[in-house]
């Protein structure tokens, strides 16, 4: 059987009518990295409650209530990727732009101060590129050899009765009535692969499979703020953020073919796919001096969930060594991101040592994907979404509760110089079990255009920093290494109880994510 690709327009991929997203695609937009001044990151974060510092607008929004003058701040630098793999569609090392802030500092009594504030900081940073490459074969128990491939698992679906609703009288599989669980992918297989002209079903295996992504953009945030003190002994503060989504990746996944009738050496399936959106918040705060006179500071905060809109468009182009096919899609959908609670403390030691201590907690399986639809609801005519259901329960199976534990020091030798470090460690989103369920009956799925996943595991990050003091100007310098390891698969295991050879089923890759970032600020006080 010789096979025919088709070049698709795929206009039933290009309507936008109901659209929600995949849980490992939410996942991306709902984390943060550790990011703002020289001065915060250079501390690891933990400036909850000693505050003074305007990144601490978007984590203990209290913080900016402990300045006593205006203040502005810019920070710049680069980051790198150490580990990563030469990728055409890439780069490991890429410059920053990463804060720009100011505070108002007014005095309305003789030890009351009420302060606002505006800070821009880029709160995700998603430049990474990702590589994998693995067999795709496993011995059974009986010891027979199995193969696997990502057109296996359409295979599979279709097997199971998950890929088409019904057929035409003439026997031809009814596209246009496809399950949501016919994503893009299952579309190209299913048209130009696995049905022959007699639209018999069949399925082609590979020896191996090669992977390589690039992801690049950011997450903006731009916080405003009002804060204060009451009597230098309690400390409130409320921020409004708003958030700006820029997010890409490409990708080139491609399996080396088990010898085949159709002389099918490789099939390489490239992806292109941009997401861009904002979102909402306000987070709240207070810090108290629980001992007058004395230097210790206790904190705590919450943050609302982030509400994002955001659009998101792909094309995806299936090829081999003879022809190609191509599908394109553009939807709109919502994500609310977890409620974040934080507790903090800090302690002073003269005008020479400082010392700081945050804990934060998020409920990422909390995460509420949400359908958009164009209908109205007579129940709430102000909301245009309603939650996806069956991917809200996949999220609660897929991703778990975050801690973030923040430390840091500052000494100062002499009272221009600042010495700085900090320490941090972040608890795993995903359980170890945890997969991108191709089957699921969402629109999340329906217009998903890839198969792999990562699990990524905890992380830590190591931070240093310096500042000096020359009047009232302030010149600082961080360094931050951060580092986490995932398990990659290319696609979700499908098994078959009753014939072995059926098992489409792919190991675990591990890969890492090591970063390292400089940043420099440059600050002024008035």
């Amino acid at each position: 059987m010789k096979v025919r690709f088709l070049f698709l327009a795929a206009a039933m991929l290009s309507v936008v009518s109901v659209a929600a997203q995949e849980t490992y695609e939410d996942a991306k937009i709902a984390t943060e990295d550790l990011n703002g001044t020289a001065r915060y990151v250079g501390m690891g974060g933990a400036l909850d409650a000693l505050g003074a510092d305007i990144s601490t607008i978007g984590t203990n929004p209290a913080g900016i209530g402990l300045f006593r003058h205006s203040k502005m701040d810019i920070s710049a630098g680069m980051v790198s990727q150490s580990d990563a793999a030469d990728y055409p569609h890439g780069d490991a090392t890429n410059a920053s732009f990463d804060q720009v802030g100011f505070v108002w500092s007014t005095r309305s009594n003789e030890s009351s101060f009420l302060n606002f504030a505006f800070n821009y900081h880029k709160s995700r940073n998603f430049n990474l590129i990702l590589s994998a490459d693995d067999a795709l074969s496993h011995k059974t128990a009986e010891g027979a050899t199995v193969g696997a491939s990502q057109n296996k698992l359409t295979w599979m679906k279709d097997y199971n009765g998950l890929l088409f609703r019904d057929s035409d009288p003439d026997g031809k599989p009814d596209y246009g009535s496809a399950y949501y669980s016919c994503n893009q992918l299952d579309d190209l297989y299913s048209r130009n692969l696995l049905f022959n002209n007699d639209y018999e079903v069949s399925f082609l295996d590979a020896q191996s499979y090669d992977f390589d992504r690039a992801h690049t953009g950011y997450i903006g945030e731009y916080d405003f703020n009002v804060s204060g003190n009451i009597n230098d002994r309690v400390y409130l503060g409320m921020t409004l953020g708003l958030h700006d989504v820029h997010y890409k990746h490409i990708s080139d996944y491609t399996e080396l073919m088990v010898p085949n009738r159709d002389n099918i050496n490789t099939l390489n399936v490239y992806d292109e796919r941009k997401i861009t959106g904002v979102g909402v918040d306000a987070k709240f705060g207070v810090i108290f001096r629980p001992v007058e006179y004395q230097p210790l500071l206790l904190g705590a905060s919450i943050s609302t969930p982030t509400y994002y809109s955001l659009t998101s468009r792909n094309y995806t182009e299936l090829s081999d060594s003879y022809n190609t096919a191509y599908n394109t899609s553009s939807y709109d959908y919502q994500i609310y991101t977890p409620w974040k609670f934080g507790l903090s403390m800090g302690y002073t030691v003269g005008n020479f040592l400082a010392l700081g201590a945050s804990y934060e907690f998020a409920d990422f399986g909390h995460i509420n994907s949400r359908i958009e639809y164009d209908g109205f609801d007579a129940y709430d005519p102000y909301d245009d979404s309603v939650a996806d259901s069956d991917m809200n329960q996949h999220t609660k199976q897929t991703l778990k509760g975050v801690s973030t534990l923040k430390l840091g020091v500052e000494v100062k030798p002499v009272p221009e110089l600042a010495l700085r470090a900090g320490y941090n460690y972040v608890s795993s989103m995903y359980e170890k079990d945890g997969f991108k369920d191709g089957t699921l009956q969402s629109p999340g799925v329906y217009y998903a255009s890839t198969t792999d996943f990562t699990n990524w595991q905890s992380t830590n990050r190591l931070t240093l920093g310096i500042g000096y003091r020359v009047g009232k100007v302030n010149l600082d310098a961080a360094y931050q290494y951060s580092a986490s390891k995932g398990d990659f698969y290319p696609f979700m295991s499908y098994e078959d109880n009753d014939y072995y050879d059926y098992d489409n089923k792919a190991d675990a890759v591990e890969v890492n994510n090591k970063r390292h970032q400089l940043l420099f600020t440059v600050g002024y006080t008035f």
